[in-house]
């Protein structure tokens, strides 16, 4: 599939939507987590929309795989729009413990009000939403500390709706990650492919490792020649880089031709695995 026509909308994320729109009244709070290193990107256009004018909380997830001054900008950004903000790393458990309070004090107008009439106590609910592979299922089984929600380094493993309990009076909604119909943006399609939130056998792997490497000497030059070990010349495509990558780490075929697709898939897993370094692929003026 071409990056530049990317369309699905499988039926479970149809089923999701509805399932929001149905359950979004029962809800206190609406927490929507997303990656760090694409903060836009990794947003669904049409949560907003769904959600309505419910309290919000953005966690960004993955700030150890993301470029920290860029992480802070983006956390003012969002603060700016009126969300609460926390910066995460789920797999790590960063950030997990001060969600609870993070939510109470979102909420704390609500909160006060329900104790002036007695509800002292009263569970607070929040939906949890994120796009697939945006690592929800690891943050709340972090947040709860046990492991309830499904949670594989792969999109689309949440299907259904699940509640988690953290404590004794705030319960979350685990929802199933859902994508929007089509990207309009080319770019939007290509920054959650780098970081695996499209399926890889969507994609033209080579095309997409190209398009990473093109991005990647363009910004962060000095890291890529430190990690594959090449010099970056004016007028490299990622293509060229690729191949310059691949001759150096020795994956050689028949005929000393370099093995692009095994150099396209090496740069993929070291990205995606935080081996290359913190990297944030979109920062604030591209929302503006």
């Amino acid at each position: 599939m071409q990056i530049d026509s990317l369309s699905w909308f499988p039926g479970h994320m149809t089923k999701t939507k509805r399932m929001i729109t149905a359950e979004i009244g029962n809800m206190d709070a609406v927490c929507e987590i997303v990656d760090a290193r694409i903060p836009l990107s990794s947003r669904n256009p049409d949560v907003d929309e769904m959600v309505g004018a419910k309290p919000r909380m953005i966690v960004l997830n993955r700030v150890d795989q993301a470029d920290p001054r860029e992480t802070k900008r983006w956390a003012a950004y969002f603060r700016e729009k009126g969300y609460a903000v926390l910066e995460a790393n789920a797999k790590g458990g960063g950030g997990t413990n001060q969600f609870p309070a993070a939510v109470r004090a979102l909420l704390q107008d609500k909160i006060a009000a329900w104790e002036a009439k007695g509800q002292v106590g009263r569970t607070v609910r929040v939906m949890v939403l994120g796009i697939p592979n945006v690592g929800k299922s690891t943050f709340i089984n972090k947040v709860a500390h046990r492991k309830t929600a499904k949670a594989e380094d792969r999109p689309g493993v949440t299907r259904t709706k699940q509640w988690v309990p953290v404590d004794q009076t705030l319960e979350l909604l685990d929802t199933p990650g859902i994508l929007w119909p089509k990207f309009d943006d080319k770019n939007v399609g290509l920054r959650l492919a780098f970081t695996g939130a499209i399926k890889d056998d969507v994609m033209d792997i080579e095309e997409l490792a190209c398009a990473l490497m093109e991005y990647l000497a363009a910004h962060y030059a000095d890291t890529v020649e430190e990690r594959y070990k090449i010099t970056i010349e004016d007028g490299d495509s990622g293509y060229d880089l690729l191949i310059k990558a691949g001759r150096k780490r020795g994956f050689l075929m028949r005929g000393a031709e370099v093995d692009t697709e095994r150099m396209a898939r090496i740069l993929l897993d070291e990205f995606r695995g935080g081996k290359l370094g913190t990297f944030t692929l979109e920062t604030v003026e591209d929302a503006q």
